[in-house]
C-alpha cells in the first residue's frame, strides 16, 4: 500500500470516536470535484510515507486513539489493503474504510474476515450516470453489488454524495436514495472549491445550507437518516 498522507488526529472522520486518518495514494476514478489531486493525479502525487512509519505512529497511540480511518485516493485498489487492516486491528484499533465502491470483491473479503468496523461509500451520481462526474461510465452492477454488501454486512456504515450544483440535481439525489432505499445513513457533502481536479469548477455556484437541509429532510422518506456535512 502506498500512503500519501497521515492526519494524526480527528474528531469527525469516525462517528463518535477519536481517530487517525491514513490517505492512500492512487485512484481509479477522476472525479471532477475531487479536492485531493495530490492523491489522485500521478504528476501531483504527494511523497510516499513508509508503512513502517505509519505502524510506529499507531503503536505510539495505542490506548490514546480509538480508531483508524483508511481513505484515499481509493484504498481497495491496493493489493495489501487486507494485510494492513489486519495489522491495524491487531494493534487494537477500530477500522473505518472509505471507498468508491468500484471493487465489491474487496468489500466481500473485508466483510467476511470482519476487518472493518465502519464502512463508508461515496455514491457519485445515479449509478448509470457516473460519466458526468468523472468522464467515463462505471459498471452499474459493481456499484450495486458494493451497496448490497454494505447494507447486508451487519457493520455500521454510511453512504454520501458530494453536491456540485451543476453536476448534481435534486432529481439525481432522489434517484440515488431510491437505489439505497432503507439505508441507515446518507450524507450530503458540501462541495469544497479548492485544489480541484477540474479547476473550471472553482467558480461553481453552491446550494445554500438551507437548500441542502431541506433536501436532506425530504430524502428521509427513503432512508433512515439523512443530513448535511
Amino acid at each position: 500500500m502506498i500512503i500519501g498522507g497521515l492526519q494524526k488526529f480527528s474528531l469527525i472522520d469516525y462517528p463518535g470516536k477519536t481517530c487517525a486518518i491514513i490517505f492512500t495514494r492512487g485512484c481509479n476514478f477522476r472525479c471532477r470535484y475531487c479536492h485531493n489531486p495530490e492523491l489522485v493525479i500521478p504528476e501531483k502525487y504527494a511523497p510516499e510515507i513508509p508503512l513502517s512509519q505509519i505502524y510506529d505512529f499507531l503503536e505510539s497511540r495505542r490506548g490514546k486513539l480509538d480508531a483508524v480511518s483508511i481513505t484515499g485516493g481509493e484504498p481497495t485498489q491496493h493489493s495489501n489493503l487486507i494485510e494492513v487492516m489486519k495489522i491495524i486491528k491487531n494493534l487494537g484499533f477500530l477500522v473505518k474504510l472509505d471507498s468508491n465502491g468500484s471493487r465489491p470483491e474487496v468489500f466481500e473479503k473485508i466483510i467476511d474476515e470482519k476487518l472493518a468496523d465502519y464502512l463508508a461509500m461515496d455514491i457519485k451520481a445515479p449509478l448509470e450516470d457516473y460519466s458526468k462526474i468523472m468522464g467515463w461510465p462505471m459498471p452499474v452492477e459493481k456499484l450495486k453489488k458494493s451497496i448490497e454488501l454494505i447494507m447486508n454486512s451487519g457493520i455500521d456504515y454510511e453512504f454520501r454524495t458530494t453536491i456540485v450544483k451543476s453536476l448534481t440535481s435534486k432529481d439525481d439525489l432522489r434517484k440515488i436514495v431510491k437505489t439505497i432505499q432503507g439505508a441507515k445513513k446518507y450524507f450530503l457533502q458540501k462541495f469544497i472549491p479548492t485544489k480541484l481536479n477540474d479547476p473550471s469548477l472553482m467558480e461553481e455556484a453552491l446550494y445554500s445550507d438551507e437548500e441542502l437541509k431541506k433536501l436532506a429532510l425530504e430524502l428521509v422518506a427513503y432512508i433512515k437518516h439523512s443530513d448535511v456535512r
